[in-house]
């Protein structure tokens, strides 16, 4: 699960201004996802869009058309919503047009084509009709065109489809497409009556945002001439950013879930004595899944059902929750456990994080990785003071470049874990919008009893010749990596197989999968620096096991089983027999197997352990 970062600017004195608080959220277990509530809700986003219908819309000429365009956006953002906030709700809402229907009935040219709800597989599939109606020229015959209409009456109907939803909305936004800058141009009372009812949505929550497009005329959307007003802006600012940008922004395909941010835990954090703080910790990164497919009826399609009984093995009868008891086995015998001495056995402390010490920074190592890091921030709601405590502490981390080491306790019964806190300035663009926050990222460390000891017995070392080669095509095959550029290619595939069948699609979109490598680039940077280090390592006469002049050495059964067998000489093969005899035929290589296979008349296909159990049949069979 990814987070958001929040915005935090820097002030003078205190350091760092944090600014609001994360939402925060009550869990049980870790893996699950959480709810947020409290001073931050990130609940269901409404949106809005309103779009302009009459005949200028409709009008191109070496270009798409306006109102395609328009119709084109909103159905991608349904599609995105689906996958990414399928709780959000979404509306189309169309004015300048001859017919209308909206919720009073009196706003004459404007006509809610869907109303705010969820979006599904057949609002998709009204607005691709919606969109066929535009190429194939009928829309004039069903719905009709309207010059006649009063922004003001759309602006209305907006608000009352905002303020009639049953649910609670933590955003409320209208995109506005049109390409007429001045639709009131002749009527001075429906400028100041759409002006008026603007403001009036801005003061109730409201967010209105303008997707201007090229006036069908030709010349530049002037937004001073009209909607300078209406969108709030500055005097001196009198045009618009090039919406291209917005537009395409609307028109990509994301399928991607949208996780909103959110707290795992609003802990205290112990410094020592009776000194404390709150924080808040969060995850950042969590790895998405595919949803849980849903169990429905053979027969009837509908959704079952699942329910758990325990089951006495000698009685048959049900067992309630008080009848259960938990065991483990230990030296062979059962040691049987009631669940409040389970529970009491889960318990080690209070949660919380408790300070031990300090380390350079240079002692954390990146093997002892455990699972991904969480990441801390001061909250203010736990204990008052919090911030300009942890903006202290967080400022003499960076100075000294020192992580501190604390135990982590999450909640109530977990186990604790030992954590380094690596501290993490403020950084921020050329624009001074802030790239990354500043706090710490909670990095989980190993027990003792989570090492592994690799025994790896030595071997011969590369030259200053291979090393130098080698560097090479590590330098020249550098690129910037970023997660964000590289999407899942299984979640991709998935989502646009249940796209297809959702929507009745014949074919599937197909999908790009950025995890392949392009060995012609590759070939291209590096192809050479590549041809140079395989000559290093591989000099001419080389064999495998040779020493560095490539002169054979002498080798045993284990070792020339282990190597690819280069020739079909029966000689050169190892002693399988011995192999199968000890219980080691996992130590002989694919060729090796196949080759021993084709000797005995035995057709080897298939993995390594097919074949495997082909020799293994073969000598059970003989011997």
């Amino acid at each position: 699960m990814a987070t958001g970062t929040g915005t935090f600017t820097r002030t003078t004195g205190s350091g760092w201004n944090w600014g609001t608080t994360w939402g925060e959220a009550t869990v049980e277990e870790e893996d699950e996802e959480m709810e947020p509530s409290g001073s931050f809700f990130s609940g269901r986003d409404g949106l809005v869009f309103l779009i302009d219908c009459s005949k200028g819309m409709f009008t191109a000429k070496d270009q798409e058309k306006a109102i395609e365009l328009s119709i084109k956006c909103a159905r991608t953002v349904l599609l995105n919503k689906i996958i990414a906030s399928e709780k959000d709700l979404v509306a189309v809402v169309l004015f300048g047009t001859e017919k209308h229907k909206n919720a009073t009935g009196d706003f004459k040219h404007v006509y809610i084509f869907q109303d705010l709800d969820q979006p599904d597989a057949p609002r998709i599939k009204e607005l691709d009709e919606l969109l066929q109606g535009v190429a194939d020229n009928t829309f004039a015959d069903d719905l009709g065109h309207s010059d006649d209409y009063s922004l003001s009456d759309a602006f209305w109907t907006c608000s009352n489809m905002f303020a009639n939803c049953p649910m609670k909305l933590a955003s409320k936004r209208v995109f506005l497409f049109t390409n007429n800058d001045d639709p009131h141009e002749t009527s001075l009372q429906l400028q100041r009556q759409t002006k008026t009812k603007a403001k009036d949505m801005v003061e109730t929550g409201i967010e209105l945002e303008l997707l201007h497009l090229p006036p069908s005329s030709g010349a530049r959307f002037n937004v001073g001439t009209f909607f300078q007003d209406v969108l709030g802006m500055a005097d001196d600012l009198t045009t618009l950013p090039d919406p291209s940008e917005r537009l395409e922004e609307l028109l990509t395909r994301v399928r991607s879930k949208d996780h909103k941010k959110r707290a795992l835990q609003r802990i205290p954090f112990r410094l020592g004595g009776n000194v404390e703080l709150g924080i808040g910790v969060y995850t950042l990164v969590r790895e998405t899944k595919k949803p849980p497919f849903i169990r429905l009826d053979g027969k009837t399609n509908e959704e079952v059902k699942t329910q758990t009984k325990y089951l006495c093995e000698d009685t048959g009868s049900e067992l309630m929750p008080t009848d259960i008891k938990y065991y483990q086995e230990f030296g062979g015998e059962k040691a049987i456990f009631e669940k409040e001495e389970v529970d009491s056995m889960k318990k080690f402390d209070e949660p919380g994080l408790l300070l031990l010490g300090f380390k350079p920074k240079s002692r954390l190592k990146e093997h002892h990785y455990v699972k991904p890091a969480n990441f801390i921030y001061p909250d203010e709601s736990v204990i008052t003071g919090s911030t300009k405590l942890f903006t202290a502490l967080l400022t003499r981390c960076l100075a000294r470049d020192v992580v501190a080491i604390c135990r982590y306790i999450p909640r109530a019964n977990s186990p604790p874990s030992f954590i380094a806190l690596v501290p993490q300035a403020e950084e921020k663009d050329d624009q001074d919008v802030q790239i990354n926050p500043p706090g710490f990222h909670a990095i989980f460390l190993p027990f003792a009893e989570d090492l592994r000891k690799l025994k790896i017995e030595s071997s011969s070392k590369a030259t200053d010749v291979q090393v130098d080669k080698a560097k090479e095509v590590v330098r020249r095959l550098m690129f910037s990596y970023n997660p964000e550029s590289f999407e899942n290619p299984s979640l991709q595939k998935h989502y646009r197989n249940l796209e297809a069948i959702a929507l009745e699609q014949e074919n599937v979109e197909e999908s790009e999968d950025l995890t392949i490598p392009d060995h012609d680039q590759m070939e291209r940077r590096a192809g050479k620096a590549m041809s140079d280090f395989m000559s290093a390592v591989y000099p001419e006469g080389y064999t495998s096991g040779s020493a560095k002049t490539g002169s054979k050495r002498k080798t045993d059964a284990t070792s020339t089983a282990a190597k690819r067998t280069k020739s079909g000489d029966s000689e050169d093969l190892p002693n399988v027999e011995d192999f199968y005899k000890n219980g080691t035929l996992n130590k002989l290589t694919v060729p090796a197997l196949k080759e021993f296979l084709k000797s005995v008349n035995v057709k080897g296909t298939g993995k390594k352990q097919d074949l495997i159990d082909l020799v293994d049949d073969y000598f059970s069979k003989k011997l």
